[in-house]
């Protein structure tokens, strides 16, 4: 089991940064690539961005490309999301998660979820 916990979500007006956190605990032995999703009202959940376990290989929806940046810290048990020049069409719930293929952007290949975190973009 791995165990994902975001952080960081909140109200920022268009333009404005935001930083998104997951701590992932638990089975992170065995090294899996972390991802970002968001899931706005009557969408689908969609991917935004992910980073490999062994070469921190980055992927990206065409959507965020230039403004979002997903990284990861030195010890590789928390990632980040850092979204600047925020669009009122990227307001969503924004969830991490963990996958144990690699590459993964696709959310099937995605094992386990963190509980989300609202990010509101207002115009």
């Amino acid at each position: 089991q791995v165990q994902l916990v975001e952080s960081g979500g909140g109200l920022v007006q268009a333009g404005g940064t935001v930083r998104l956190s997951c701590v992932a605990s638990g089975r992170t032995i065995t090294r899996p690539d972390m991802g970002w999703f968001r899931q706005a009202p009557g969408k689908e959940r969609e991917f935004v961005a992910a980073i490999t376990w062994s070469t921190d290989s980055t992927y990206y929806a065409d959507s965020v490309k230039g403004r979002f940046t997903v990284s990861r810290d030195g010890g590789k048990n928390t990632v980040y999301l850092r979204m600047n020049s925020l669009k009122p069409e990227d307001t969503a719930v924004y969830y991490c998660a963990a996958a144990f293929r690699s590459p993964a952007v696709r959310r099937d290949e995605y094992s386990y979820w963190g509980q989300g975190t609202q990010v509101t973009v207002s115009s």
